[in-house]
């Protein structure tokens, strides 16, 4: 049966129940030999993991043998932003425990402002060592014209970036799949992107949202902002009766070819593996994810060994 389906303080302390209980003892062991080379840094996005706590989670994760985390930083997040002064300290205290980096946090900061608690999220952030963060997404109201909608999203983009060159760190942001996503078709991107040098902001490539919204132009987009890609994510997107799923790493329609195309560019940031495709809500599934993560964590290995 396939996998794609529509989108849908102890150690070892897991909502009160045994690691035992919930069949997570297998990847509670010793840390692997991390997976990172001299080019890339492997990390996973461990919004699935969030029912566990700081600790079981980088255990559970370094048992997987990858170099860091994506950490959920936001609104429903693993850390939220209005405990991130008390609880990041605790996420990355347990990943350095563990010899993982918090490579990337995921925010919903896309401006500066007190709703969002910009300064205190990202100078908290950069304060511990954290060098990059994902953005929140900015969307277009389809009501009105598009074009005059980027001048829009410049002056927000150009205070947030002047507050991270201050802080020291990178806001990056995700091209992803949608009918009002700023982003989606990556060259409307692009066109902001320009103003900046690629030392100050990035784009976390997806090139399973390229896919989708790109199909066989993937190449043409990879190549437009390759200066500015500073983390590429690992998804993968299919199709069933014509309606979008998600699925293991190497079974649907991600090229290979670009994993290929990924080894020959200059490219040499975090490869972030994304497993959402089980869900993420229910504490029981925790188990089938992590497997989930292995499998396809070893494909997304052998594809760019």
């Amino acid at each position: 049966m396939s996998h794609f389906s529509p989108v849908a303080k102890g150690r070892r302390q897991f909502l009160k129940l045994s690691s035992a209980g919930l069949g997570l003892a297998p990847f509670l062991r010793e840390p692997v030999q991390a997976a990172s080379n001299a080019r890339f840094e492997y990390c996973t996005f461990t919004k699935p993991l969030q029912h566990l706590s700081y600790g079981e989670m980088a255990e559970t994760i370094a048992g997987l043998g990858f170099d860091g985390i994506e950490g959920p930083v936001r609104p429903g997040g693993h850390v939220l932003p209005e405990k991130v002064e008390e609880d990041l300290p605790k996420m990355v205290e347990a990943l350095k425990a563990n010899g993982l980096n918090l490579t990337l946090m995921t925010s919903g900061i896309n401006e500066v402002n007190d709703e969002q608690h910009t300064e205190t999220v990202l100078r908290t952030a950069a304060q511990l060592g954290v060098k990059r963060f994902r953005m929140g997404y900015y969307k277009y109201d389809l009501k009105k014209p598009i074009a005059p909608q980027l001048d829009e999203i410049r002056p927000k983009l150009k205070d947030l970036i002047s507050l991270t060159n201050e802080l020291g760190i990178k806001p990056v942001y995700q091209n992803h799949s949608g009918k009002n996503y700023f982003g989606g078709p990556i060259w409307d991107l692009a066109e902001v992107f320009d103003d900046y040098k690629p030392e100050e902001v990035g784009i976390a490539f997806d090139i399973g949202h390229a896919t989708v919204e790109g199909a066989k132009a993937w190449p043409l987009n990879f190549a437009r902002v390759q200066p500015y890609i500073d983390t590429v994510y690992v998804k993968e997107p299919a199709w069933q009766n014509n309606e979008l799923s998600w699925g293991p790493v190497g079974e649907g329609a991600v090229d290979k070819a670009f994993f290929e195309t990924l080894k020959a560019s200059p490219f040499s940031g975090p490869v972030s593996l994304h497993v959402e495709y089980l869900g993420h809500k229910d504490p029981e599934i925790v188990p089938a994810v992590l497997k989930a993560i292995e499998k396809d964590f070893a494909t997304l290995k052998s594809l760019l060994s």
